[in-house]
């Protein structure tokens, strides 16, 4: 490094230390893969991971399940241990058997931390966002351009895949989730984690289980019967676990049931390894491990990201026989396996220069595509050219757009839009250039909005008022209330009080509460949008996009109306409550558990709205589009569904169709269910026929007693239509014993 630095005097510090770590990790990668039995391709992944941990020393063997330490997360390249490329996690390989670094980036709307070391990620909107789309080939697009990018950027594992159902509506990661129904949740997800690992990347699903709120996250214990949980969050896992075949299932911080998620044998041995038959590895979420026979008995593969319980204490363990050789070795198998896989070990990263454009192409494409429109009187959008003036107003919008927070936050191109924000980060899409771009000659004029009465005024002098409302949501922390902060509701009720024709989009992590929903002629839920946000937006409002995308959480009215209108949250701290959380560690936490307890049980989201007879503000599923649908011919058996869409109005679109089905009486279960759905791009005045299958186990309960599902005896009603609340076919079909 000093060398470098005198040769080279008029590079920066971060150019240098750049260079010295390419030229580091060049250096010092490991030996090509030595000539062993394992780098036969014609044997199975399974079969290779046999051979090589054979051919492993107890210390190889134990060097393969635990990170080296967390201080590599964010450092100067020139502090980062041998070898590793810096972002949340390194596992060092094993040179001599040509065993490849596990090089680990976060990466659920993006590869992380890339500014840092001089690289590019595309910035995508975010994975509710995704969700929102209902379309299996956008999921597919996302997947591949993110494992693209962590292979052009030399990475071999994703920490992305978030999974967890929004029990809570003021979860501060829903951004990075996929919404409140485990088929639409589980579907999306393993589609898009088998593309990802398509890039030869190991995959990972996360944070399995029941990680459903982030305060006191680390401390929680989640209450819930195994019904529930088999029917509800576990479900959405098994469905992209066997579609995905993912590499990796990431434990959580909280307990369940009592148990850490990370030494809960219930959820990993029996659930996830025997009846999902899991062959991959169980990664704890940083420093979620406590413990060290304990949580190898009861599946966790690999402590992330230090050593305190997987590194000497673990062999010390099977040394004294309190963790069997065979459990060591199935850890250090399923590791292996799952590189085997993917092909770490035939395919090794390629670093090169992402393709910028084509990343921000996809960006701006799922953005178009998870816009939800919530409102549209009047047919106020699209705009067109009979409007001479807009006024545009709030959120920052002359500058870009907002982003979620925490390991889920995506460097932005540029830097941060917003540097006075702090934490909160505004990508560099500004709605406002959008805007004007489109506006064909309209009279575009910007207000910040921190004067409701000078915002106001500008409306009222303007044919129209887009209003832009945030609500910032990050890791670590959920929100206190589905109120938007800093006095934004009161600002959109004066801009309405002086111009009805007043346009809301929202950029929100989830749901909110909309006290002007009645006054408003028209409202777009954004989410997160990404890089490409502000354009994307521009193209709905001015119908260059025919907005397609639906709901996959409910929107509730008030917070009266959650299963639990006041959030568990952890008890105030005493002294003899606090210790370090980790060895090393500088700063110390509150360790006392608290309780929550799911008396909801299997009624999550729609479906404890539709079996306690509350109506939402907007239902699970519902989006507007600038054209309208109908449906017809209804025809329905035990295994198929089969019915006729029409576009009936003026503009080509796309419809996604819903597929529900209420069980019968002795299911105990008196709310529908979603068990199929699809997307159909339909041409002015086109019909199509769609015939989908109904998989038995979406239709299936789990039977606690027998510890199995099973297909209830009984007539089961299936209805068809555009929302959870928007079913106008129905028929009906029985099992018998």
């Amino acid at each position: 490094m000093t060398r470098l630095r005198s040769i080279l005097p008029g590079l920066s510090r971060l150019t240098v230390a750049g260079m010295a770590l390419s030229l580091a990790v060049a250096l010092a990668q490991p030996a090509p893969p030595a000539a062993g039995p394992w780098m036969n391709k014609a044997l199975t992944p399974d079969e290779r991971a046999d051979l090589i941990v054979k051919a492993m020393t107890l210390d190889e063997k134990i060097s393969l399940l635990h990170g080296n330490g967390w201080k590599e997360v964010g450092v100067p390249p020139e502090r980062l241990p041998l070898r590793a490329l810096g972002n949340a996690g390194f596992i060092p390989g094993i040179p001599r058997l040509g065993v490849p670094d596990l090089q680990m980036a976060d990466a659920t709307v993006g590869v992380t931390h890339s500014s840092l070391f001089g690289r590019y990620s595309t910035p995508l909107p975010s994975t509710i966002g995704e969700a929102a789309s209902w379309d299996v080939n956008l999921a597919r697009e996302y997947g591949d351009l993110i494992g693209r990018e962590l292979r052009d950027q030399g990475y071999t594992m994703t920490l992305g895949g978030g999974m967890d159902l929004t029990r809570e509506a003021r979860n501060g990661r829903n951004f990075e989730y996929r919404g409140e129904d485990p088929v639409l949740a589980g579907t999306i997800a393993g589609v898009d984690m088998k593309a990802l690992q398509a890039q030869h990347i190991v995959g990972d699903l996360k944070h399995y289980a029941m990680n459903d709120q982030e305060s006191g996250r680390s401390f929680v214990n989640v209450k819930v019967g195994k019904r529930a949980m088999r029917e509800s969050d576990l479900l959405g896992f098994e469905i992209a676990l066997k579609s995905s075949n993912s590499g990796a299932v990431m434990c959580s911080y909280n307990l369940v049931n009592g148990d850490y998620a990370c030494e809960n044998n219930y959820l990993l041995n029996e659930v996830l390894k025997k009846d999902f038959g899991f062959q991959g590895f169980v990664v704890s979420d940083w420093s979620a491990t406590h413990s060290t026979a304990k949580a190898a008995n009861a599946g966790l593969d690999v402590q992330m990201p230090e050593a305190i319980y997987f590194g000497a204490p673990l062999k010390k363990a099977v040394e004294a026989g309190e963790v069997s050789m065979a459990r060591l070795d199935n850890m250090v198998h399923r590791v292996m396996r799952s590189e085997f896989a993917v092909g770490l070990f035939d395919n090794p990263p390629d670093r090169r220069v992402p393709d910028v454009f084509h990343g921000l192409e996809v960006a701006e494409r799922v953005a178009e595509q998870s816009i939800v429109l919530l409102k549209n009187a009047g047919g106020q959008l699209p705009l067109g050219s009979n409007i001479h003036s807009i006024a545009v107003i709030g959120s920052h919008a002359d500058v870009g757009v907002v982003s979620g927070g925490g390991s889920g936050r995506v460097d932005p191109i540029g830097g941060n839009a917003v540097p006075e924000a702090g934490e909160t980060v505004w990508h560099r899409s500004s709605p406002l250039k959008a805007i004007r771009a489109l506006a064909q000659g309209a009279k575009v004029a910007y207000d910040p909005g921190t004067d409701a009465n000078r915002a106001a005024a500008l409306g009222k002098a303007s044919d129209v008022a887009i209003v832009f409302v945030n609500q910032p949501t990050s890791e670590g922390d959920d929100v206190l209330t589905l109120s938007l902060p800093d006095k934004q509701d009161a600002l959109v009720s004066a801009v309405v009080a002086a111009n009805p024709h007043t346009i809301v989009v929202i950029e929100s992590g989830g749901a909110i509460t909309m006290p002007w929903i009645g006054q408003v002629s028209a409202v777009l839920e954004a989410w997160y949008p990404g890089t490409r946000g502000g354009e994307a937006i521009a193209s709905i409002l001015f119908g260059r996009a025919n907005p397609t995308a639906k709901l996959p959480v409910t929107f509730a009215k008030s917070e009266a109306d959650l299963p639990h209108p006041v959030e568990t949250r952890q008890p105030e701290a005493h002294e003899g409550d606090m210790q370090p959380i980790s060895e090393g560690a500088e700063w110390i936490v509150n360790t006392r558990r608290f309780d929550i307890e799911y008396d909801e049980g299997l009624l999550v989201g729609y479906k404890w709205y539709d079996a306690k007879q509350k109506l939402p503000l907007f239902p699970f599923g519902y989006g507007l589009s600038y054209t309208t649908y109908s449906y017809s011919g209804l025809k329905v058996s035990a295994g198929q569904v089969a019915f006729e869409v029409k576009n009936t109005g003026k503009r080509a679109g796309a419809e996604i169709a819903e597929v529900y089905a209420t069980l019968p009486q002795a299911a105990g279960e008196p709310f529908k269910r979603l068990v199929a759905f699809t997307k159909i791009a339909l041409e002015p005045g086109e019909s199509k026929v769609v015939s989908l299958e109904l998989d038995p186990h979406y239709l299936s309960i789990f039977n606690e007693d027998k510890n199995g599902w099973e297909l209830v005896a009984g007539e089961y009603t299936v209805q068809v239509g555009g929302s959870s609340r928007d079913l106008p076919l129905s028929g009906k079909f029985r099992i018998e014993k």
